[in-house]
């Protein structure tokens, strides 16, 4: 049996899983977490790389990768490692969170004539996580180091530089690269015209963009290291995901992507075109209220996450008539940034905990139906819905997630789902065949929608009415 492993590094650990090459078993994994920089604990948006390795050595003690032919790695997206022209770290790494960066993004976004210039030459609108917005950033605050920067890598570009023993061949993978606001999914190169519009110059050297099942080369000791990409790449790698399948991901903020055969091209700029680990694409949206929706409802109801899921299942569809639209921090899709949550409907027969804690929910899952709306009217097909993180596994946010979504829902087990897919990357590398291996997706719930039930619909068309009404300006967007 060969064994390979994958490796992802987020912001805060390292998690490692070995598993059976030819049918994904996880084996073996470990896991720990970065050690804590002076400004990891001041901001939590810049980091020391080095800290990754350890923690990497950390997650791999006791034998975990004993008997591992390959390795694949995946890591935080967007990130900024910038190297000098022998080689060396500037200043630390800053990270997609850094918000610092948001003002740079939006110059940005003026200087190449708006959204549709961005998305006709990249796919997406520069956003404050995007590598070149944090290139314009340096430029703007630090020049001495900007000036310095020859090189770029991202996290999983320089894990994947350190475990090859620093070769002069620097690689990345076409998934990462289109984060960096300067490689374009599109058409599949560089644009070396948008770096020197935020960094003031071009870069020296540029990573070689690695084909999917491409290795990036061998350890010192043989290990066969594959291309490694992006942490939503390599979870979509990890779950299986095909066309026709999307992500909900739904941590404080959502997150909804798609596999899709083409680039996506939005003038307006919501959707943001990424390419994935596979050869396809990845349209994303994003909102701002997922589980913080949930979780400011229980607090105002005494109760925890599993009690406002109790609740809401005491309701009905529809929630007595009380509708909430959820937009607690303003909202990204729809574009509504000043915007404030409503909660309409009260009515003496509907002013009860349980009719409250059911339009949370139902106002949640309507707002990420919005966001999966956005992308079937950009041509992206769905039919799945995988629902990930901890408020994904609510009975109340499944059961109503199938009503309101009216595809089958897909609950994945808890697990290290990027980590897997840099496993199966590495397994991919390691046979060299031109698709990667099949490998099930065990203990996984599927929610079925009841066929021609109308409480989906119904709960949609009197969200949207509230939805139109209060804020008629996203019928003018459209």
């Amino acid at each position: 049996m060969a064994i390979v492993a994958g490796i992802d590094s987020s912001t805060t650990r390292t998690r490692i899983v070995a598993c059976d090459a030819d049918t994904g078993e996880v084996l073996r994994s470990g896991k720990a977490a970065h050690p804590d920089s002076e400004a990891s604990r001041a901001r939590s948006t810049e980091a020391d790389p080095q800290s990754w390795l350890h923690s990497l050595g950390e997650a791999a003690h006791g034998g975990l990768l004993e008997g591992v032919r390959a390795i694949g790695v995946s890591a935080q997206q967007h990130s900024l490692i910038g190297l000098d022209a022998g080689g060396v770290l500037v200043r630390p790494a800053l990270l997609w969170t850094d918000p610092r960066s948001s003002g740079a993004a939006a110059h940005l976004t003026d200087a190449l004539g708006g959204p549709a210039a961005w998305t006709a030459a990249i796919g997406a609108v520069p956003a404050a996580t995007y590598t070149i917005a944090k290139l314009r950033w340096l430029a703007e605050f630090e020049p001495a180091n900007a000036r310095r920067i020859a090189e770029v890598l991202l996290p999983h570009d320089w894990l994947v530089w350190q475990l090859l023993g620093h070769p002069q061949r620097r690689t990345t993978d076409r998934g990462d690269a289109s984060g960096t606001g300067y490689w374009s999914p599109i058409t599949g190169e560089y644009r070396q015209d948008l770096v020197e519009l935020a960094l003031g110059h071009e870069l020296s050297r540029l990573p070689e963009v690695l084909a999917p099942n491409e290795p990036a080369g061998h350890t010192p000791e043989g290990l066969l290291i594959s291309a490694g990409t992006g942490d939503n790449m390599a979870a979509a790698l990890g779950l299986g995901l095909r066309p026709g399948d999307a992500v909900v991901s739904l941590g404080s903020t959502g997150t909804i992507f798609a596999v899709h055969d083409e680039p996506v091209i939005d003038p307006a700029g919501t959707v943001s075109s990424f390419a994935d680990a596979t050869g396809r694409h990845l349209p994303m949206v994003g909102t701002l209220n997922a589980a913080r929706v949930l979780r400011s409802t229980a607090n105002l109801l005494g109760r925890d996450l599993e009690g406002l899921s109790e609740l809401a299942l005491r309701s009905t569809p529809g929630a007595y008539g009380l509708v909430l639209l959820p937009y607690l921090e303003g909202e990204r899709t729809p574009r509504l940034p000043h915007a404030a949550g409503t909660l309409t409907g009260l009515r003496a027969e509907a002013m009860q905990p349980e009719h409250l804690a059911r339009a949370a929910v139902e106002g949640m899952l309507c707002n990420i139906a919005d966001a999966l709306d956005t992308l079937r009217a950009q041509g992206v097909t769905i039919r799945r819905v995988f629902l990930l993180g901890t408020v994904g596994r609510l009975p109340a946010v499944r059961e109503i997630a199938s009503l309101v979504f009216d595809v089958p829902v897909v609950i994945p087990p808890a697990g290290d789902h990027a980590a897997r897919g840099a496993a199966r990357q590495a397994a991919w590398a390691l046979a060299g065949t031109p698709e990667p291996p099949q490998w099930e997706l065990p203990d996984a719930t599927v929610v079925e929608p009841e066929p021609d039930q109308p409480f989906g619909k119904a709960i949609r068309q009197q969200y949207g009415v509230v939805r139109d009404q209060v804020h008629p300006e996203i019928a003018e967007m459209a």
